[in-house]
Order: structure tokens, then C-alpha cells, then sequence
């Protein structure tokens, strides 16, 4: 067996518009990752634990290199309405409009949200910033009755649940 097929026996592949097969990049390989989360977790699908929140939201977070503020949509019975990646920031920050959240939380006819972003440093402590956002969009939903059931933070593979730390 040569070099060249160890190599790609080892590695996964990608087909270009051509059908020709090529060595998937890392993005391509975590886009690949987040269409199979969407599909393993469709509309609908029941946030039982908060470690399947985790899960879903690492594998649709990590690996950017930039902040990406998102928002899980869920009904009354904490069913998946819609994940919305609702803002794109910079290396170390986004910036966040309370009052799209509530537009976007309304016309989903949202009666709870789970609120995430990603730390491209690979550090999931939420920062004094992040705890002050949180607490205002809280306040923001709280007028249209949208409860605000958690916000994590993912930071490499690891994540920060503010409900978990008492922060809500």
C-alpha cells in the first residue's frame, strides 16, 4: 500500500461539483457536524436534560473563530421550535439587540429560550458583559412572557450553564 492511499484512508473526503473526491478541511468537516446535529435533533425534538442541550449546542458552536450568539426557540413543553444563529461578532465579542431576540422570539410564537454563544479563546467563563446581556434580555422576554431557561457558553469542549451556576 502506498503513502498516498494510508493518507487518504486515514483522512475524510469530500466530492467537489466535479463528483472528484478531496481532503475535507476542518471547516467543511464542522459544517458536516452541524447539518448531521440538525438532522439528529429535528424541530420538535424534547430538550430532556441539560446535558443533551450541551451536547447539541457544542457540536453547533465550537470551532468558530469568531463569537456566534445564537438562541434555542423552544415551545411550552420545551420542544425545539427553531435554532437561530442571531448574531455574528468578532474574535472576542458580538454585539447583541435585545429586540430582535424578542421579534425573533414572537414570530416563533416562543414560550421559552435557551440563549448560547461560543468563546473563540476556548475558555467557557462567562465574562461581566455576558452576565449584564443576559440579564437584560431576561427582562425583554419576561415582558412578552418568554422565559429565559438557561444560557451556555461553549468554550473549546467545554461549556458554562448559568442555570447551573445560579446565575439566572
Amino acid at each position: 500500500m502506498s503513502q498516498l492511499s494510508l493518507a487518504i484512508d486515514s483522512s475524510l473526503l469530500v466530492r467537489d461539483d466535479q463528483g472528484r473526491y478531496m481532503l475535507a478541511t476542518a471547516d467543511q468537516i464542522l459544517e458536516a457536524a452541524r447539518q448531521v446535529i440538525d438532522r439528529k435533533i429535528p424541530r420538535g425534538a424534547l430538550f430532556t436534560s441539560p446535558e443533551r442541550v450541551k451536547d447539541y449546542l457544542r457540536t453547533k458552536l465550537a470551532g468558530f473563530e469568531h463569537e456566534v450568539f445564537a438562541a434555542l426557540f423552544l415551545d411550552t413543553q420545551h420542544r425545539l421550535i427553531e435554532y437561530v444563529e442571531m448574531f455574528r461578532g468578532t474574535i472576542d465579542s458580538a454585539s447583541v439587540y435585545p429586540r430582535e431576540v424578542v421579534k425573533e422570539a414572537l414570530r416563533l410564537n416562543a414560550a421559552a429560550v435557551i440563549f448560547s454563544h461560543n468563546h473563540p479563546s476556548g475558555n467557557p467563563e462567562p465574562s461581566q458583559a455576558d452576565k449584564l446581556l443576559t440579564q437584560r434580555l431576561k427582562e425583554a422576554l419576561a415582558l412578552v412572557d418568554v422565559r429565559v431557561l438557561d444560557h451556555i457558553v461553549v468554550g473549546g469542549q467545554g461549556t458554562v450553564s448559568f442555570a447551573e451556576r445560579g446565575l439566572l
